[in-house]
């Protein structure tokens, strides 16, 4: 640290513009910020894991909104151990060494933790740099990330690891073929299989098992090594202090809203017909097709309902495939597109409630903020962070998630009291703002650079 600010590096696994979601869009946030307020930023990020030859890694510099960006590239399947790179990657520890010595940050900051692997933390230390981890997800905790099962199903991170090579052998297809034409049998008979070191052995996998207990052990380990750790919720917080996640520093910090850049009055245009809204992924973890069925199911007397789904839903066409299938026709069902950020306040001027039915567990999702910061109430699934943030019968409203059933209760309460809907409105509480959240994270950060307790 200098009088002329600090020196930020940004660890993420991707970032604009080719790649644009939760995590990458936080540290571009960050890295903005700290670029308009006098302060040395870079990012290094992976652009690409599978590209190049085996045992290689190459890197681009470039401009970013004026942020210089490092692009890593390797390619993880042609690699001596994919699953054990996957966590421990040696390439990006030995290049992060390198370039750690050439800018020598204040702090390291680390977003999420998946592609860069937790080799970011060890280089940290062994070049004597402080850390500030951002867990973004369940990626310390699932090597699939989003702790879904194959089948949709939600995980309760099992202690028993056979459950989690049951997991990971269904991204093969030959085991979903056997469960499909099983009916399911055969997932029974291989949780017993994978527990036979014998049989393990005879189909190749004899190593998996071990290889998980590495995963958890070293990412426990590295994982208490960073300086302090942020999480945006309190629901992440506590669940991966649940499984052993421990940091001399954990801390809460809410993501802010960026509302200034936002265009439009705000005010809500009145209409004779309620208007529900979806923002986000048109994909199946998001509960699109819960909402969809929920819909349907609406008891209406007077002017019904309208329905817009704001997405690209392009992303995941077979699922958009069966969507369509579940409307059916409607009419008062329409999917709305995307649209730029700015724009954020005119969509929520013509919409009366959003819904969130997301059918995972979701950390601090930024689009229940914004609605929030537009006066909207919002509807969602009542598990992971969604229930921290909606407060039932006070901002919003919960259901239980992934049922169609109970969302429709819901909805069809603010169809038939309308008075609901304006009592809702008037019990959100303002939002944090973008420059509130980052005024707190750049404290943090002096404070870990100058070696101080927090």
């Amino acid at each position: 640290m200098n009088d002329n600010g600090l020196r930020i590096l940004i660890a993420v696994h991707h970032f604009p513009p080719n790649h644009i979601g939760g995590a990458e869009w936080q540290a571009y946030r960050i890295a903005h910020w700290l670029k308009e307020n006098g302060h040395e930023v870079r990012v290094i990020c992976v652009e690409s894991d599978t590209y190049g030859e085996a045992g290689q890694l190459e890197h681009k510099d470039d401009l970013y909104d004026g942020i210089p960006v490092r692009r890593l590239f390797f390619n993880l399947p042609l690699s001596p151990d994919p699953f054990r790179w996957s966590f421990r990657n040696p390439l990006i520890e030995q290049h992060l060494l390198t370039y750690l010595e050439d800018f020598r940050p204040d702090v390291l900051h680390f977003i999420s933790g998946y592609l860069m692997s937790g080799s970011v933390i060890l280089a940290a230390q062994s070049s004597g740099i402080p850390v500030v981890l951002m867990p973004m997800d369940f990626w310390f905790l699932c090597p699939r990330v989003t702790l879904l099962q194959r089948d949709g199903s939600l995980c309760s991170v099992p202690e028993d690891l056979a459950e989690c090579v049951l997991c990971l052998s269904q991204d093969r297809r030959r085991y979903r073929l056997m469960s499909s034409l099983t009916g399911g049998i055969s997932n029974r008979l291989l949780r017993w299989m994978w527990r036979s070191p014998m049989i393990l052995k005879g189909m190749g996998k004899e190593d998996l098992p071990t290889a998980l207990q590495e995963r958890r052990t070293y990412l426990r380990r590295v994982f208490a090594m960073a300086d302090v750790v942020l999480s945006n919720s309190l629901f992440l917080k506590e669940m991966l202090s649940a499984y052993g996640f421990r940091a001399p520093r954990f801390l809460q910090l809410r993501q802010g809203i960026d509302a200034e850049k936002w265009v439009g009055d705000g005010i809500k245009e009145t209409s004779p017909y309620l208007r529900v809204g979806y923002i986000g992924q048109i994909a199946e973890h998001k509960g699109v097709d819960v909402l969809v069925r929920a819909f349907k199911r609406l008891q209406i007397k007077g002017p019904s309902p309208r329905l817009l789904l704001y997405g690209n839903a392009e992303q995941f066409p077979s699922f958009t495939r069966h969507l369509h299938r579940l409307i059916d026709g409607d009419g008062q069902i329409k999917f709305a597109g995307t649209f730029p950020n700015e724009q954020v306040l005119k969509v929520h001027s013509e919409l009366d409630v959003l819904v969130v039915p997301s059918v995972w567990y979701e950390n601090s999702p930024n689009v229940v903020l914004e609605a929030f910061a537009a006066g909207t109430p919002v509807i969602a699934s009542d598990e992971g962070g969604l229930a921290e943030l909606v407060e039932h019968e006070v901002n919003g409203l919960l259901f239980r998630m992934g049922d169609a059933t109970d969302l429709a209760c819901q909805l069809q309460r603010i169809v038939d009291q309308p008075a609901l809907l304006e009592s809702l409105r008037k019990g959100i509480q303002p939002v944090n703002t973008v420059e509130e959240e980052l005024a707190e994270l750049f404290q943090i950060y002096c404070s870990v650079a100058a070696g101080n307790q927090i």
